[in-house]
């Protein structure tokens, strides 16, 4: 699951923004000279001659490219950079912390408001109304950043904090001291001036598609076969993709009866996709489905009913055009350049090469074939979700559930049992205390997030559905992975030395702490693993789940590359080029090791729609998890854990570097991977 952030909070924290002057409606204008730039740099020299003449040159060029002619002339620009120049290191650090720590009760504040008005859309408080929606979708915070360039308070900071490029950050990460680093990252806040209405808009249009999501609940004890035979418990209810996923992993241990049972909702996915699937089976359990013939049936007569007629795909044009109205006023000047250089802090040519390669590598073919000796027939699509690797695929999960069930019946006895989950995870029970009394954990509509805090004395929200027959074990299992982010969220804020550093240098980073907490599911319910394979089948249950999120990721990238190709593009025509570019990948990395053709199936993630250009932080967070994973074999795991998030958030690789001594690299996971596939294939 990802590390949920309220979107607006995101973007406000890297952009800025401005609307039209008031009340004249006067057009905004760059209106800075480059000679007015020199003009500027040689008074402040003059001024400041023991001053670091870069810093004064990069300054006044930031500050430059972000003042229009709404907020003067050009001599009142030059006036204002000569006043508030600040040359004295001392004068300079203490207009820092005090912004740092105006900047904490800012984000903090409205962070809490995006959380308690969204409540009723992310929590079962009863059913959501319109007013819940509008409520949802609005952001208090959306003109902070306006009013901080018309007090003037925006170019004070960017002329004394200046902006530095992803590559100028990567060149300077190993001489920069901490307070250089957190120096940047103030550097960061100001980097475009974005009109607060289209930051508004953006919000809109991602709450509503968090809403598209949140009701995407398939009634699975009304699916029926040819035969208007029925396989699931008429009280199963499964949230589209997440826990669509999860029951297929939950038959493995089932043999054919098993296959039968995942090849029923790999038919809805694929309904799902192509978008045949009847509009009101969505979300309702009044109607009989055939997901194979795709029949509708009420009291056992054959009905019609319409299909979903593209909603799915309406949504990622709504979210690209809303995004796409950004890209005039940043100097990351598309939706894809934000979410990879600006929010990853990696290239997207970069991760594509990576994953390309990974997804090239013969290692897949061999793990392939030790999978299918290990299931006894053919691969079939939906074994990209293979999840006999796991301790857990030999445990019936009517077993894992009764223990789920009984342990948490409902939100408050997780919340009750955080500091002990800890303590068995090695902290200390000081240190596990901590922690717990900045978790809360809330029941969730959907598959569940973790909400983090965005200032100290505030807590971070653990959200994740729980029926009320008690949580099972799918909700447990998520649970546990947001449960990781809640950590990753508390040392990073309250244990990093700058305000400024808080978090992680992206996401890939807290989901590595996620997949980590997650694997260790079972021994958090008591439940011993002493198999001998255990460290290779972990190395291959990392690897293949590397390698199907890596599809997945590729098509994310490249279905955003194709709407930038195609801006007027309608929902019908994305569905057929995301159909189109979902085979061409399967076809290219996956048909060769699955040895078969043609298949849709990576296009079915919900991140698509909901959290736009987010899926490559799981490929990488798994690749970090992997590297990680290594490093603590020799370590102790929660001192670990605690030194190494409270880095903060840097640039990755130079997190690499001062956590682990590497950069990312998928060297050792292919390594690893062919080396305990061969251990494996021997047994």
């Amino acid at each position: 699951m990802k590390k949920y952030l309220f979107l607006l909070l995101t973007i406000m924290t890297i952009t800025a923004c401005h609307e039209q002057s008031d009340n004249n409606q006067q057009t905004e204008v760059a209106n800075i000279s480059e000679a007015t730039i020199k003009t500027t740099v040689a008074a402040i020299e003059k001024l400041h001659p023991n001053a670091n003449a870069q810093i004064i040159n990069r300054g006044v060029k930031h500050a430059a490219s972000l003042w229009r002619n709404v907020d003067g002339t050009e001599s009142d620009f030059q006036q204002f950079c000569e006043k508030h120049f600040i040359a004295d290191a001392s004068q300079k650090e203490l207009m820092f912390e005090k912004v740092s720590r105006n900047l904490e009760i800012l984000y903090g504040h409205f962070n809490k408001i995006a959380l308690e008005l969204q409540r009723p859309l992310h929590e079962p408080m009863g059913d959501i109304i319109d007013i819940d929606k509008t409520f949802g979708g609005y952001s208090a915070g959306s003109h902070l950043i306006e009013d901080m360039y018309r007090n003037k308070l925006a170019f004070n900071i960017a002329l004394n904090f200046p902006y530095y490029s992803l590559s100028e950050k990567e060149q300077n990460a190993a001489t920069w001291t901490r307070k250089e680093w957190a120096y940047a990252r103030m550097g960061d806040v100001f980097t475009a001036r974005i009109p607060a209405e289209i930051l508004q808009n953006v919000s809109e249009v991602g709450s509503a598609s968090e809403m598209y999501i949140a009701n995407y609940n398939i009634y699975m004890g009304q699916l029926v076969d040819d035969k208007m035979q029925t396989y699931f418990p008429e009280d199963m209810i499964l949230l589209s993709h997440w826990n669509l996923r999860d029951e297929i992993k939950s038959h493995y241990s089932k043999g054919a009866d098993g296959v039968q049972l995942q090849g029923m909702v790999y038919e809805v996915m694929k309904r799902i996709i192509d978008q045949t699937i009847p509009k009101d089976v969505i979300n309702n359990g009044d109607y009989q489905w055939n997901p194979y013939s795709n029949a509708v049936y009420k009291d056992g007569q054959t009905i019609e009913l319409a299909s979903e007629d593209n909603g799915r795909y309406q949504q990622i044009i709504n979210n690209f055009h809303a995004m796409r109205q950004m890209d005039a006023y940043t100097p990351l000047n598309t939706a894809v350049k934000r979410a990879f250089e600006g929010g990853m802090e990696i290239t997207q040519a970069d991760a594509e090469q990576l994953f390309v390669e990974f997804m090239s590598s013969d290692a897949l073919k061999q793990v392939g074939e030790l999978i299918k000796q290990r299931l006894g027939r053919d691969l079939q699509p939906w074994d990209i979700w293979y999840d006999g690797f796991k301790a857990r695929s030999a445990i019936d999960e009517n077993t894992l559930n009764n223990i789920t069930r009984t342990r948490y019946p409902n939100a408050k006895a997780l919340d009750d049992d955080l500091a002990h989950l800890l303590v068995k995870l090695g902290f200390t029970k000081e240190k596990a205390s901590f922690l717990a009394e900045r978790i809360d954990v809330d029941p969730a509509r959907g598959s569940g997030h973790a909400w983090g805090a965005s200032m100290k004395g505030e807590t971070a929200h653990l959200r994740t559905r729980i029926p009320e027959s008690g949580m099972d074990y799918k909700g447990y299992n998520i649970a546990i992975h947001e449960f990781g982010h809640n950590v990753e969220q508390t040392i990073s804020l309250y244990d990093v030395d700058y305000y400024m550093l808080n978090g992680v240098p992206n996401t890939a980073f807290t989901e590595a702490l996620a997949f980590i907490f997650q694997k260790r599911d079972l021994e958090l319910l008591d439940m011993k693993n002493d198999n001998p394979e255990k460290e290779a089948l972990q190395i291959l249950d990392n690897f293949w789940s590397t390698y199907e999120i890596m599809g997945v990721s590729l098509l994310d990238q490249r279905m955003w590359k194709w709407l930038y190709h195609h801006p007027e593009a309608t929902a019908d025509e994305l569905k057929v080029a995301v159909q189109q570019i979902a085979i061409d990948i399967w076809n290219e990395f996956y048909a060769p090791v699955f040895g078969i053709n043609d298949q849709p199936i990576l296009a079915i993630y919900s991140h698509m729609i909901n959290s736009p250009i987010y899926l490559s932080n799981y490929a990488f967070g798994h690749l970090i998890q992997f590297q990680v994973e290594q490093y603590l074999k020799t370590a102790d795991f929660a001192p670990e854990v605690e030194r190494l998030f409270k880095i903060g958030s840097i640039t990755p690789n130079a997190w690499m570097q001062a956590g682990l001594g590497e950069d990312i690299s998928i060297v050792s996971i292919i390594k690893e991977a062919q080396t305990a596939a061969e251990e494996l294939s021997k047994n």
